[in-house]
């Protein structure tokens, strides 16, 4: 019998043990398939184009040839990169500032109020949410130019305005974790349905509007396909779409390539970094409002 116990007392133990080696392992595996990606670029930057073939991969080059690398990219068509970034600029906040505007009240009003047609609108909402984004481009596209926006920062930023899923997330947290009460306690003290909604619904959802906020600057900086068809000149580029001019002007993809604006493979490297810069900075400056926004709506009244 105390043989017999000891033996199922073992037998968790080894599960135990194996499950977490396996873990481990998996975890490892997803580690170094991210990481050595990202490592080799970031030492990439700091090389020449020789340098970058010839020498090991994972070795560091010298400050000068990053600074050479940094000034080919920057002077890469007087300029035009600094026009790239600030475009996503623009096109990124601008449609941010109408996605805030239109989500959060839209959220709340599926959320905490009665009008017809509520929950075809809820369930519009999700269809549209399941729709791939380069479905909706061509009759975007056909849409805006009956209008004459084609090529304009309108064409861009009013399509990306169109966030559904931060409806439905900002849908999901007010009816979750706004006390009905609280609303109805307001309204009784004689507050119209706007002022319950400023002061009393908006204050309370300061995560879930960092959390839209967030998931909609970054599809905006990283939107690629909608830019690329709606803007027919460089000069209004967002830096997504600059790079693919980038990669036309590298001689390693495109021999023909070849002149005085040609880019070198350190150079599109570093162009690549300085795309994503801009999101790993908002996310490094924004994790304990993601968290908090990440979290809402996990428990019910």
């Amino acid at each position: 019998m105390t043989a017999l116990t000891g033996e199922r007392r073992r037998l968790p133990s080894l599960r135990g043990w194996s499950g977490r080696s396996i873990a481990g392992v998996v975890l490892v595996v997803f580690v170094l398939f991210f990481a050595i990606p990202i490592v080799w670029l970031l030492f990439a930057v700091t090389k020449s184009a020789n340098a970058l073939i010839v020498a090991n991969p994972f070795s560091v080059g010298s400050w000068g040839d990053f600074v050479a690398n940094w000034n080919q990219l920057f002077g890469f068509q007087d300029g035009a990169v600094i026009t790239w970034i600030g475009n996503s600029a623009l096109y990124s906040l601008g449609a941010l500032v109408i996605t805030l505007l239109v989500s959060i009240p839209a959220g709340y009003a599926l959320a905490l109020t009665e009008f017809r047609l509520r929950r075809a609108l809820l369930v519009l909402t999700l269809v549209v949410m399941l729709i791939p984004s380069t479905a909706l481009v061509l009759p975007i596209f056909l849409e805006l130019n009956s209008v004459g926006l084609i090529g304009s920062p309108l064409s861009v930023i009013l399509p990306m305005s169109f966030f559904p899923f931060g409806v439905y997330l900002t849908y999901i947290y007010f009816s979750t974790s706004i006390p009905r009460d609280l609303l109805a306690a307001a309204r009784i003290d004689g507050c119209s349905e706007f002022q319950v909604f400023t002061r009393v619904a908006l204050p309370l959802a300061a995560p879930i509007v960092a959390l839209v906020a967030f998931f909609s600057f970054v599809q905006n900086w990283n939107n690629f396909f909608l830019p690329f068809v709606m803007l027919p000149s460089s000069d209004g580029y967002p830096i997504q779409v600059g790079l693919t001019t980038l990669l036309a002007s590298t001689p390693a993809f495109n021999p023909s390539s070849a002149g005085s604006d040609s880019v070198q493979l350190p150079t599109l490297a570093l162009a690549t970094i300085v795309s994503i810069l801009p999101v790993l900075i908002v996310f490094l400056f924004s994790q304990r409002f993601l968290v908090t926004g990440m979290t809402a709506g996990g428990t019910k009244e």
